[in-house]
């Protein structure tokens, strides 16, 4: 009883303590791009949309219906399935296991960052993931006895996860090979009453596969063949190496344990503990060895946390067979790789420190910059002739923009993103894809961060081909440039004229994060299409260090094929500063172009770094 109790008071205490720190970075974070698109879907009401069944989308809008447009209303329904999962978990463990193994189970998948962070973001993952524990009670209960509760709460699982995401099929899959391979489950399988809860399962995939079949299989061939490469990439061992930090090592081998005793037979609760490690060792192993050929360019890591979550229910009885040293070092490295997710988390929701990771592969661009960006298009607007339409770069702009200025209706250019992340046959559904005509004036906003600097001018030109010329932009730069937007006031009727574009530029020497001491040779080169440069100034921390001597000679339209400067081959410039006045530590080199046109624009800076220690 005192085990008991301890276990309960710890688990209540965690639970608290969680979902408040849970709310309060909710209340902070800037929306995801993808939950922006899923508010947008929302206001779009449907069975169902390109990329996902409608589950998301309508516990968006039914957020934003209770507390009104803003993030943490959005993500209140999805924060209150993160904060029941524990206890869902808790309650399947306890049946099996014990009250104290209860307990411990539902504190461990609070600790596990994971299922810790769950519900944070209102994304398809937290409906998925309750939907997946429901199915796993709903089996478990069934292996024993099969009843009419058990089988409604299986019928109530599968409908869930049919209307939360396509993935969810390969949680179907995973229940059924952990069933036919238990004599238990194969007599389970005979019984009616349990399909007609499949039958109930497969009725709430109908909204998707009729929006499939109405619109070309588009959503199913995104998610199927177009996303993934199907060919085998050795970037897949990453997958490997970042779970176990995920979960933390040593509830990542207590899991191990779980599923390894999956494979051995035994009467009694044994079948349910066979079945906890069978669903999720077939899931995780599974999804081990797609990781080799899907894709690998977005967020995947959440994928196993189906099979992580049927591993934990019984992970506690593996716990508390190891000596206490080792428990206490489980649970306290949960803890503290929770600490850290929500830490970046926190560091991603507060402008002082995000800028802090501009540069890194970690810099969090799909939470950035969002609110000031809209705060710039309502001055520009404000600005601008009545009844001025935005029209947005791509799915991101549009959606994040859309979100903030409460118009869910906001025109989206046609951009390889769009189709990347299976949005552009949503959008055309919606009638929001610009072809264009335009019968007005528009404030074009571009995000030049979205696109790989190496096809940056080639996108320009085809905006051009979109748009026309583009005058000159005003340009919004956050964290150094690494999140960086260019708007432009397009006139009612298209300009005439050849292709303008924004002004690109390199910077040749000193190299990114080179360390630098007394004066600094400043090497590189600078365009702008259609109308050519006239200065180029470098900048240090924002503030103007030296005049460059622009037009030099230096022919790069061996690789820019395309480029239409009237000043090639003279666009290199030269530059010397003097470091010695700058404090040790971190600097920020950049330029400032200014076109004939009458454009100034900010280029991306890179950091420099002055050593503590000067000769």
């Amino acid at each position: 009883m005192q085990g008991e109790q301890r276990a309960r008071t710890i688990f209540l205490l965690l639970w608290t303590l969680i979902t408040a720190v849970k709310l309060v970075i909710a209340a902070r974070l800037p929306l995801f791009v993808d939950e922006a698109f899923y508010w947008q879907e929302g206001q779009h009401l449907a069975a169902a949309y390109s990329d996902l069944p409608g589950l998301t989308a309508w516990l968006s809008r039914l957020g934003v219906e209770l507390g009104g447009t803003h993030i943490l209303a959005q993500r209140l329904p999805f924060l209150a399935i993160g904060a029941a999962l524990p206890w869902l978990v808790s309650r399947i463990a306890t049946r099996w296991f014990g009250a104290v193994a209860g307990w411990q189970a539902g504190s461990l998948t609070l600790l596990m960052p994971l299922s810790g962070t769950l519900g944070m973001l209102a994304v398809p993952d937290v409906p998925m993931a309750l939907a997946a524990v429901l199915c796993l009670d709903a089996g478990a209960r069934l292996l024993r006895n099969v009843d009419a509760a058990a089988a409604v709460k299986l019928g109530l699982g599968l409908t869930i996860g049919a209307l939360s995401h396509y993935r969810f099929i390969g949680v179907i899959v995973v229940g059924f090979i952990a069933l036919l391979l238990l004599p238990q489950g194969r007599r389970m399988l005979r019984d009616p009453r349990v399909w007609v809860a499949l039958a109930v399962g497969v009725l709430a995939w109908l909204p998707l596969l009729s929006w499939n079949a109405d619109n070309h299989d588009a959503g199913l061939k995104f998610q199927v063949v177009e996303r993934h490469p199907w060919a085998f990439q050795w970037s897949g061992l990453w997958f490997l190496v970042i779970q176990p930090m995920l979960v933390t090592p040593i509830l990542c081998m207590a899991m191990w344990k779980v599923a390894l005793a999956g494979t051995r037979s035994g009467g009694g609760a044994r079948a349910q503990w066979r079945y906890f490690g069978l669903v999720g060792a077939v899931s995780t192993l599974s999804i081990f060895a797609l990781g080799f050929f899907t894709d690998v360019e977005r967020i995947s890591f959440h994928w196993p946390l189906p099979g992580y979550l049927a591993l934990l229910v019984a992970v506690p009885v593996v716990l508390n067979g190891w000596p206490r040293w080792l428990r206490r070092t489980g649970w306290w490295l949960a803890g503290a790789g929770l600490a850290l997710a929500f830490g970046y988390y926190l560091m991603a929701s507060t402008p002082s420190l995000r800028e802090q990771l501009a540069g890194y592969k970690y810099y969090p661009r799909n939470f950035a910059g969002w609110e000031p960006l809209a705060a710039v298009v309502r001055d520009e607007l404000a600005d601008m002739p009545a009844g001025t339409r935005v029209l947005a770069g791509n799915f991101k702009v549009g959606a994040e923009l859309g979100f903030q200025l409460r118009d869910p209706a906001i025109e989206v250019l046609r951009h390889p993103l769009n189709d990347k992340h299976g949005r552009s046959a949503q959008l055309g559904l919606w009638g929001l894809l610009h072809e264009g005509p335009r019968t007005g004036p528009m404030l074009l906003v571009l995000s030049p961060s979205d696109q790989r600097y190496r096809d940056l001018l080639a996108r320009y030109h085809d905006i051009c081909a979109q748009v026309g010329p583009l005058p000159p932009p005003r340009v919004v730069s956050y964290d150094h440039g690494f999140q960086r937007f260019l708007l432009f006031r397009l006139p009612a009727a298209r300009a005439p004229g050849p292709c303008v574009t924004p002004a690109m530029a390199w910077i040749d020497t000193p190299q990114p994060n080179a360390a630098v001491d007394g004066l600094l040779d400043v090497r590189g080169w600078a365009f702008k299409d259609g109308v050519g440069l006239t200065r180029v100034e470098v900048l240090v921390d924002g503030v103007p260090a030296a005049e460059a001597a622009y037009g030099r000679a230096y022919d790069i339209t061996s690789f820019w094929t395309i480029s239409n400067d009237p000043q090639h081959p003279n666009v290199g410039f030269d530059a010397r500063i003097d470091t010695r006045a700058l404090t040790p530590g971190r600097h920020w080199l950049g330029l400032r172009l200014h076109g004939n046109d009458g454009s100034v624009e900010t280029w991306q800076e890179q950091a420099l770094v002055v050593p503590a220690a000067r000769p």
